[in-house]
């Protein structure tokens, strides 16, 4: 199965990344990802992008190298109530939008309280994607949390920087295969995304792929193999 598409990349404006964009361009270009997302901190967690980086995306085009970009933001879940970090006027004109739970901006809830986080952002009619809800620090109820993207219609991220053995997501592969598990069986969409913070990870999803076949998840549930199923399966393009 071929990926075309990477909806989770960071560039140096997220100041713990490494890449610009354009490097992120040409990197996608030379692996065949025809589109990436840009998709860099929102500014709720410190040192990352201003509101005005988002405000300014007019400036960017949405072709680079022949790669297709998408203006986006990673958002940051800030309170168990799934505040989110970036204004219904920003939201609205961005192409797409992650929002993830992250220690910086939130502390490690209970079970209750995360999944109570996820289930309020994902009801954000601007909340394309629920990013990296594999990560075990913050335990959810899988389940509810698979149930609510089907009814929400929000993308569920099987994130491969989650994956990497020796990272900081330690214990991840656990409960993205119960996410998947649960998917499969509710038949509810997902999508790759790599979270390169450098270039040479764009497009990277081996992990996920392992997994993948791990648990034999079906293809026609995967949004990452068609640009056009990509950008159809986004909540603010339905």
């Amino acid at each position: 199965m071929k990926f075309v598409a990477d909806v989770h990349t960071h560039s140096v404006i997220s100041q713990h990344a490494y890449s610009t964009i354009d490097e992120n361009a040409r990197a996608a270009k030379e692996k065949g990802i025809q589109l990436i997302a840009l998709t860099d901190h929102a500014p709720g967690m410190k040192n990352t992008a201003p509101r005005a980086f988002f405000t300014n995306y007019h400036v960017l085009p949405h072709q680079l190298h022949g790669v297709e970009l998408l203006h986006g933001a990673e958002l940051n879940i800030m309170d168990y109530n799934g505040s989110i970090d970036l204004e219904e006027d920003i939201l609205k004109q961005l192409d797409i939008a992650i929002a993830s739970l992250h220690p910086p901006c939130i502390a490690f809830g209970t079970k209750q309280e995360n999944t109570r986080a996820s289930i309020k952002a994902m009801e954000n009619p601007y909340v394309d994607i629920l990013g990296h809800p594999g990560d075990p620090r913050y335990p959810i109820d899988v389940k509810e949390i698979v149930l609510t993207a089907k009814e929400t219609g929000t993308l569920i991220e099987i994130n491969n920087a989650s994956l990497v053995p020796g990272g900081f997501r330690k214990g991840s592969e656990i409960v993205i295969e119960e996410i998947l598990q649960y998917a499969m069986r509710y038949a509810v969409p997902i999508v790759l995304g790599s979270d390169a913070h450098f270039y040479t990870l764009i497009g990277e999803f081996s992990y996920c792929i392992d997994l993948l076949k791990k648990v034999d998840f079906p293809d026609e549930l995967i949004v990452n193999t068609s640009v056009k199923q990509l950008k159809d399966s986004l909540k603010r393009n339905k």
